[in-house]
């Protein structure tokens, strides 16, 4: 009588094992893949969102935003000024004191935290983590961290000629004529305070022309403490050109704390110099680059191997160069 075997051997099991570890193996990059480009697509979009609201402003008020109200960086940015642009009403009208000065309150008062603590998705890159590096009390929500920032030239925060390259105008004004301070600290210093620091920038002034001039870029939100990417404060809501993408030189956040990491890539000092000062790069999770949106409202990707000068160039609005970055 022939006995009939039912089941697998140990081995058969084994081996069959085996390659559905192998088949795990080979599909789960391709996975990862696909869900990057995902997020990477989804970073586009945010970007050409943020690049339609920026217009629909200036269209509204015949010039964009200043990187910074009337006198530096506490009292609201551009990311303030666009929230009625976003679908963002409601949030704008709790607003207190944007564009102000001492003493009224600055985004970190309690009457701005239901703003500041806020996470706008549109705002937020879904491939980095998102962080808030004000923590949370127990009567204020935490102050939260993003992920875009506007470009304010090709030299530094301050706008002037640094190392040789001259300042070649920009889409957003900041601290431009200072050489150390980003506004008044106290209600005397506003009193006379002289500087006109975020002058908003009419659309002509683009002699570059919008399609060859940088509008925003992607930044890292800063881990822990780190105040990268915190684009409620003047310091963390812009980026210069200055720096190559994803670049290996430093950020640097003076006024606020920063924790340099080589994973993602992001170093950091506090300390602003004559040859180094204030200054922000652009920064991404995508491979190979960032997403950018230019001053015509396109959308693209830029890789970390741009050829400098070219960026450089690409972040000025009115050097007369001839850019071509595809």
């Amino acid at each position: 009588m022939v006995r009939r075997r039912f089941g697998f051997t140990l081995v058969e099991l084994l081996v069959v094992i085996a390659i559905i570890g192998i088949l795990v193996g080979l599909l789960l990059p391709a996975v990862q893949a696909a869900r990057e480009a995902a997020r990477r697509m989804q970073c586009q979009n945010n970007l050409k969102q943020l690049g339609l609201a920026m217009h629909n402003y200036e269209s509204a008020n015949a010039r964009f935003i200043g990187a910074v109200g009337r006198f530096g960086c506490c009292w609201g940015t551009w990311q303030v000024g666009v929230l009625p642009f976003m679908e963002q009403s409601s949030m704008f009208s709790i607003y207190q004191n944007y564009g102000g000065s001492d003493p009224g309150p600055r985004y970190g008062h309690a009457l701005n935290r239901p703003v500041a603590g806020a996470r706008i998705p549109t705002l937020t890159c879904p491939s980095d983590t998102p962080n808030a590096p004000i923590g949370a009390s127990a009567t204020l929500a935490a102050i939260t961290s993003h992920n875009y920032a506007v470009n304010v030239g090709n030299t530094s925060f301050f706008q002037s000629t640094l190392n040789g390259i001259p300042f070649l105008g920009a889409p957003f004004r900041m601290y431009t004529g200072s050489i150390s301070d980003d506004g008044p600290v106290n209600a005397a210093e506003a009193a006379t305070f002289t500087r006109v620091y975020g002058r908003p920038v009419k659309l002509g002034e683009i002699s570059d022309g919008t399609s060859n001039t940088l509008l925003a870029s992607e930044v890292l939100q800063g881990r822990q403490n780190d105040l990268r990417g915190f684009s409620w404060w003047g310091n963390g809501t812009a980026f210069v050109t200055y720096l190559p993408p994803n670049s290996t030189l430093p950020d640097v956040v003076t006024g606020g704390n920063c924790v340099p990491l080589t994973a993602p890539r992001m170093p950091c000092v506090t300390a602003s110099t004559v040859t180094r000062p204030r200054m922000m790069g652009a920064r991404s999770l995508h491979t190979g680059g960032i997403n950018t949106a230019r001053c015509d409202g396109s959308v693209g990707f830029i890789s970390n191997n741009i050829d400098l000068v070219a960026w450089n160039a690409f972040g000025t609005a009115q050097g007369g160069e001839v850019v071509n970055i595809e």
